[in-house]
């Protein structure tokens, strides 16, 4: 392993992690792109060399996170940096999108668990308490801030309540959000590797046209099954029901977003009219939601008239 190569993955992973925990509102989208330069450096010098990276990157970050007294930037850089790591041991496996998706996202959240029932050892607590715990301290510094900014005392107790509220439905759902917000990582650190490994003239998975790609077609009995469940007497079952839900309609969207990609590109629209559809789908829920009715009414539908092609 040159210099050079520890540089380039050390140095870019640091900067990331520093940019996601130094700029405000904007940081927390470079830590997404973390898990990019341990894919690429593992794929191009081999697994063993990208596990010495990942070491070498830990010991730079503990003692930058320490320096800064921001430790989330440790478990982050663990987090992310074997993710990149799993990518490229699924990329030598060449597996499809949709499994590969799934396994990387399964053993994130694996490693994360572990590493935070590891942490909260020492504060006799288990994953769930420390991530509410997360959730309270978040709420306080939020408050903490609103009422610095000059907001009277009536507006600062209301602006309080309103937190809590959310807080408590966050606390509920967030193991789903869990789930959606690492598999969202996973396949953007997936989608914004191809082009880039494609450049360097690395092996890439052959997934195919990823416009074409297609949810499974027995999932949309969990749909139904979530569904009902939500009517049921039990307030565990509707809690459980509620963040399966969550998740099954996350990969519908993606599906719709598949969907309308699939027409994008028939009709060649140009890159600056697709930006500003890709703007309105983040910054517009009701277009979400209409990716995920698309994805779910696609199983009858067949809106890229996939299926009929198959029978002819």
């Amino acid at each position: 392993m040159r210099l050079y190569d520890l540089l380039g993955c050390v140095g870019t992973a640091t900067i990331l992690l520093l940019a996601s925990a130094l700029i405000p509102l904007i940081g927390p989208f470079f830590s997404l792109l973390t898990p990019l330069p341990f894919l690429y450096y593992s794929t191009k010098l081999g697994m063993n060399e990208g596990v010495k990276l990942v070491c070498g990157s830990i010991l730079v970050t503990a003692v930058v996170s320490a320096f800064l007294r921001y430790p989330q930037m440790i478990f982050l850089c663990v987090e992310f940096s074997l993710l990149g790591l799993i990518i490229s041991e699924l990329y030598r496996r060449k597996w499809n999108i949709g499994y590969s998706i799934l396994v990387a996202t399964c053993a994130v959240l694996l490693i994360g668990l572990i590493v935070m029932a590891v942490a909260g050892l020492r504060k006799n607590m288990g994953p769930l308490q420390m991530i509410y715990g997360y959730i309270q301290e978040s709420l306080r510094q939020t408050v903490d801030v609103y009422e610095n900014m000059g907001a009277g005392p009536e507006s600062a107790r209301a602006f309080k309540e309103y937190l809590t509220i959310v807080t408590d439905i966050i606390s509920k759902i967030y193991p789903s959000l869990m789930i959606v917000g690492t598999g969202f990582v996973v396949w953007f650190n997936i989608i914004v590797s191809r082009p880039l490994f494609q450049m360097k003239n690395l092996p890439c998975p052959p997934y195919g046209a990823l416009d074409r790609w297609r949810s499974p077609d027995l999932m949309v009995w969990g749909v139904i099954a979530a569904g009902f469940s939500l009517f049921l007497p039990f307030p565990h079952i509707r809690l459980l029901a509620t963040n399966a839900l969550i998740v099954m309609m996350a990969v519908y969207v993606f599906h719709g977003l598949s969907i309308l990609v699939f027409y994008l590109n028939k009709y060649r629209v140009p890159p600056w009219i697709r930006f500003g559809v890709y703007f309105l789908i983040v910054f517009q829920q009701i277009f979400v939601i209409g990716l995920a009715l698309a994805g779910l009414f696609d199983q009858w539908i067949d809106f890229r008239r996939i299926h009929s092609r198959k029978v002819e």
